[in-house]
């Protein structure tokens, strides 16, 4: 018979011999208490900017015009054809719809989807996103058909001495 079979490891009586005394208060209500505000502290801090954005947005803030942008002459765009141009910046690929006479559209030339281009089909008088066959109505650039679920990106437009000018990007409102 080994000795290793009949030794006790502990006292069998002590039921908490697993429980190490010296620490087991590090953790009391008080500690909780403060770890519970530290984190919330962290927490609060560290959605400060998300707050700014939303006050902005609530504010009117958001609604920011550009400098105005020429785009072309009313008399270089027949109806119902359509010229690309870049607005805010010079990353932004936009596009402007000559519907009638007076009225222009513009949007933000990148799909909602995965920001494919958008192409204007002139005889089917939609725009059309190839990549997943998404479909935008012209007049509104509201999702027709296809995965985008989100209108375009609309462009205000201003004529101006004879001259189509971009002025602002109107926000995506639910």
């Amino acid at each position: 018979m080994s000795d290793k079979n009949n030794k006790i490891p502990f006292n069998e009586d002590n039921y908490t011999h697993n429980i190490e005394r010296n620490n087991e208060r590090k953790l009391d209500r008080r500690g909780f208490m403060k770890t519970l505000v530290g984190a919330a502290g962290v927490f609060a801090v560290s959605s400060l900017p998300w707050g700014a954005v939303a006050a902005k947005e609530l504010m009117g803030l958001g609604e920011k015009e550009y400098p105005h942008k020429k785009i072309t002459e009313v008399s270089k765009l027949p109806i119902g054809d359509a010229v690309e141009f870049k607005f805010p910046g010079d990353h932004d690929d936009a596009i402007l719809i000559r519907l009638s006479e007076n009225k222009y559209v513009a949007y933000q030339n990148a799909c909602t989807h995965l920001r494919c281009p958008v192409f204007w089909v002139k005889e089917q008088g939609e725009m059309i996103c190839p990549c997943h066959h998404g479909k935008f109505n012209v007049e509104t650039g509201a999702p027709t058909a296809g995965p985008p679920r989100r209108p375009l990106p609309e462009i205000q437009v201003n004529v101006e001495n004879g001259a189509i000018y971009a002025v602002r990007v109107k926000r995506y409102e639910a």
